[in-house]
């Protein structure tokens, strides 16, 4: 059995508006082994973000446990969570907005190694940074260049060396390859999942993008307007999903084949609004297989065996909605 890394129960995280409480994520239950990567899929604004810097504590839950090791570190103090930081890190989406435009490669690097005091003189700690452009596939003739002087693929490099600096346990990537051309993804998700190998790491990988999470994950979690509605190992999700929203999410890939045909479906409706959302499903609106039930009582996610959770009342056994 595998040792558990992370395990994420009933979290929460709701937002003060001038029209009522936004429920960015709620009641979000998943749990990711060592040296395992858990993608985290759906569409825009569903909250798979927000749950990310959550799990890290650059946003403060509302409520729930998020367990490290065996231990609560919603409970942590400040200067407890100073030291978890080393173990925890994070890769985030634009590689340009996330350096400092005014530090060099080198400095924006050691700037972890600087803050937790990690080396007590200059040259262990470029002996460190040197490494570490190494590691990531970043040449030496690069130490002094500044951010707006290279491609994103380059940048997104240097945010990976950033988080690997204190040799962390945990990664989150926050789409790490959205900002990216084709070519160039292919290069770091090749590059992630190399020193994932190496150095035993951990990834909650977060996209909207189907097909880069089945290529980098060893679980995928559906996430749809703050909850979490499917949850497999990618080759059940992709051979036999069973939430209708996961069903429409993988219509939707393309096939690079002109003699296969896919059966689309179509989503109607809109997606409700965040702020106080409706009892029930919230997918009820959007749903070809939607009940009175659905409307009245909100699903749990169930466990249907190996691994495979699900949150519909009738996963497994859908009929077409008769309202």
């Amino acid at each position: 059995m595998q040792e558990r890394l992370l395990d994420v129960k009933n979290l929460k995280k709701h937002f003060k508006t001038k029209k009522g409480l936004l429920h960015a994520v709620d009641g979000v239950d998943f749990y990711i082994n060592k040296g395992e990567t858990l993608g985290l899929v759906g569409e825009s604004g569903c909250g798979k973000s927000t749950t990310g810097r959550v799990v890290l504590r650059l946003l403060e839950a509302t409520d729930g446990e998020i367990i490290f090791e065996g231990k609560n570190i919603l409970q942590y103090n400040k200067d407890q969570m100073r030291q978890m930081r080393k173990e925890m890190q994070i890769v985030f989406q634009d590689p340009f907005a996330s350096l400092n435009p005014r530090m060099s490669v080198s400095e924006i690097i050691a700037e972890p190694l600087l803050v937790n005091k990690v080396f007590s003189n200059r040259q262990d700690m470029n002996k460190r940074v040197t490494e570490l452009m190494d590691t990531v596939g970043l040449a030496e003739r690069l130490m002094n260049v500044y951010p707006h002087e290279l491609d994103g693929g380059r940048r997104q490099r240097i945010g990976i060396a950033r988080a690997l600096a204190l040799k962390p346990k945990f990664i989150v990537q926050d789409e790490p390859v959205s900002a990216l051309d084709v070519s160039i993804q292919a290069q770091i998700l090749n590059l992630m999942a190399d020193l994932q190998d190496e150095f035993g790491l951990t990834y909650l990988f977060i996209s909207h993008d189907l097909s880069v999470v089945k290529h980098v994950s060893d679980r995928i979690a559906v996430m749809y307007l703050g909850k979490v509605v499917e949850l497999s190992d990618y080759n059940s999700m992709f051979k036999n999903p069973l939430h209708p929203y996961t069903q429409a999410l993988l219509s939707a890939i393309p096939v690079p084949r002109i003699d296969i045909k896919r059966d689309r479906v179509i989503l109607e409706g809109d997606v409700p609004s965040p702020v106080n959302p409706p009892e029930g499903c919230r997918f009820y609106g959007r749903c070809r297989y939607r009940q009175d039930i659905c409307k009245a009582k909100t699903p749990e996610l169930q466990d249907m065996g190996n691994e495979k959770f699900v949150a519909c009342h009738f996963a497994g056994n859908l009929k077409p909605a008769t309202v």
